[in-house]
């Protein structure tokens, strides 16, 4: 049974990281697209819920692989959205934190801090 100090544990779990890491411009694209359609289409329940689906995968996965502040960033601004979604929240805020998250990532996503004005 492999065991995480067995190196051929860590190669694998690196190759996932690394797999994981290559996805984030899309997943990134898929949180531009759902901010897209809620500015440019309306906040519609489903336009909205594309976008907070696509944070809530962010928000879900990219801890797991190492990347806590994306992690945490997407998750702070989905309970936003969720917000929107259960309770009629106001929209305040939310354009501006997705588009600071989007700058970030599109920066470095890999930094271990987010920083909205890096």
């Amino acid at each position: 049974m492999a065991t995480p100090v067995d190196p051929a544990f860590q190669d694998r779990l690196q190759a996932l990281r690394d797999k994981y890491a290559a996805s984030v411009p899309e997943r990134m694209a898929a949180i531009r697209d759902g901010l897209t359609l809620c500015v440019e289409a309306g906040r519609t329940p489903a336009n909205v819920e594309q976008l907070h689906h696509a944070l809530h995968s962010v928000a879900g996965s990219a801890g797991s692989f190492g990347l806590h502040a994306l992690g945490d960033e997407a998750r702070r601004i989905e309970q936003m959205v969720r917000g929107v979604m259960e309770s009629g929240a106001p929209w305040d805020g939310i354009e501006t934190a997705v588009q600071a998250l989007l700058q970030w990532a599109d920066k470095d996503f890999r930094r271990e801090k987010f920083a909205a004005h890096d």
